[in-house]
């Protein structure tokens, strides 16, 4: 176990140093597609070992190679307004290859289908609540089954539907960590109700977006980049490209029996590091020497943290706890040296969006999805930092926060110049809001922080030791900061019930 998790440990911060070490490097530059070589040369570095499936590491490499590939051949660079959607290709991809090489899932997406459109009094009733606000902050694609959730509707489809429970499983997964189209539930009902639809024309509107996303997956995406002015590169000669390269791989993992929920969730999880985490908003972003120096700090702590708790982890799903936990109160910890806290942060989140969304009804789906992804790793941070600051109980020392009971490392917080030195950064006498505005700014765009390039590594680890367990999304109550501390809306979470 003590070499598993180490190996899981070098691969995955391999891959999160290879987008913090660029984009320190190129920040304030242009980026080009080559850039992001750094990163695919970690993927590439990947193995599995012991009784990790060959297969399930292949989905994540493969996919990563295909991506950089293909994407290199269509264009030079992505505009920052299109590098969101960069991973968003994939699964399209793999579900259509998943209909013609298995007719019997085909059928059930079908079926699945069949049940959208019966579902209109459901639809309806949960894309006027989102149109409404009556989730608040709501992460539409979420990798767990938050309310108002893509993936939360699609599980309350799913349930009234008579077909194998492994193609439930993959249809749900295909819209959580799958990220199949770029399509957030919700969207096209509030757009039609914008434009003087009446409510039952934009549910029904609504409902055939949904369906095309499942029976038409490459043509929906295609479309909604159309729909949105990508320009970029052209987006069905992508999906075609990566289709050629990608298809054998998927037939790998069928025939080693890799769940079909994780065929569609590996190969999209893992490529946003190239032109989205490595890209030209992040190099702009990043420009400002204080969010820079967060991102490496946080990145330094759970590099601390992880390699000396390797002698106590006793399973492979430890070194994912302590990674996203370690990141959490590196973050949490940071916002404190102002003066702040996750709790409030969350309280100024929520009552902004609901000024937000009554100044812009027309936003986009995913417009608060990274405000919610920040507030849940805020919140899970500071039980941790709350917790140590009471074992500490005015003691001196350096504060250790505890996950699963391995210790916190926040040194590498306090050795970062920038970090200590708010001072250079603000008008000097009162410079006691750096930070915590750097924090804020990151708000809108935590995935380094989370962070993905760890997650996914990670989980694709964990998935490879048991392949035939789907593993998104996540069966578990996250304790969403939206949901615990402003809106009381836990019992509209599906996470129990999840097919």
């Amino acid at each position: 176990m003590t070499k598993l998790c180490q190996k899981m440990i070098d691969e995955a911060m391999a891959a999160q140093r290879a987008d913090v070490d660029t984009v320190k490097k190129k920040r304030g530059g242009s980026f080009v597609v080559s850039d992001a070589k750094s990163y695919l040369s970690a993927v590439k570095k990947m193995k599995p070992a012991g009784a990790q499936s060959k297969a399930v590491f292949s989905l994540h490499t493969d996919s990563v190679k295909a991506h950089f590939g293909v994407l290199e051949h269509l264009t030079s660079t992505v505009r920052p307004e299109d590098d969101p959607y960069v991973e968003h290709y994939q699964t399209p991809v793999i579900m259509e290859i998943l209909y013609d090489e298995d007719p019997s899932f085909r059928k059930s997406v079908t079926a699945f289908s069949k049940a959208i459109r019966k579902a209109e009094a459901l639809v309806g009733k949960e894309a006027a609540r989102r149109y409404a606000g009556f989730y608040g902050p709501t992460c539409v694609v979420d990798f767990a089954l938050i309310p108002g959730s893509t993936s939360n509707v699609v599980n309350q489809i799913l349930k009234t539907v008579d077909i194998p429970t492994t193609h439930k499983q993959a249809i749900l997964a295909s819209k959580s960590w799958g990220m199949n189209t770029s399509y957030g539930f919700g969207d096209v009902f509030a757009h039609e109700v914008e434009k003087g639809a009446t409510l039952a024309d934009a549910v029904k509107a609504e409902i055939g977006m949904m369906e095309k996303v499942y029976d038409r997956p490459v043509d929906a995406q295609a479309d909604l980049m159309d729909s949105v002015g990508m320009n970029s590169f052209d987006a069905r000669k992508y999906m075609e490209g990566y289709r050629k390269k990608m298809e054998g791989t998927v037939r790998a993992a069928i025939d080693d029996d890799v769940h079909y929920a994780n065929i569609v969730t590996i190969p999209a999880y893992c490529v946003g590091d190239i032109a989205h985490h490595i890209a030209q908003s992040t190099f702009n972003m990043c420009k400002d020497d204080v969010i820079m120096a967060t991102i490496e700090a946080v990145a330094d702590v759970m590099d601390a943290t992880l390699n000396a708790a390797v002698p106590s982890f006793k399973t492979e799903e430890d070194v994912l706890t302590v990674a996203t936990g370690a990141s959490a109160s590196a973050a949490e910890y940071i916002l404190e040296l102002d003066g702040f806290n996750a709790i409030m942060l969350v309280d100024l989140l929520t009552k902004r969006w609901h000024n937000y969304v009554q100044l812009y009804p027309k936003r986009g789906a995913a417009a608060e999805l990274h405000n919610c992804d920040f507030m849940d790793m805020l919140y899970r941070g500071w039980k941790y930092v709350d917790q140590a600051r009471r074992r500490q109980n005015g003691t001196d020392g350096l504060l250790k926060p505890k996950v699963s009971g391995v210790a916190v490392d926040l040194l590498p917080v306090h050795e970062n110049e920038v970090l200590m030195n708010p001072q250079r950064y603000a008008y000097p006498a009162c410079a006691i809001t750096v930070r915590a505005s750097a924090m804020l700014r990151l708000s809108d765009y935590p995935c380094l922080l989370t962070s993905e390039p760890v997650t996914a590594t990670l989980m694709t680890n964990i998935i490879a030791l048991h392949k035939d367990v789907p593993a998104a999304p996540a069966r578990i109550c996250k304790n969403c900061a939206s949901a615990a501390l402003i809106d009381f809306r836990h019992q509209y979470c599906q996470w129990k019930c999840a097919v």
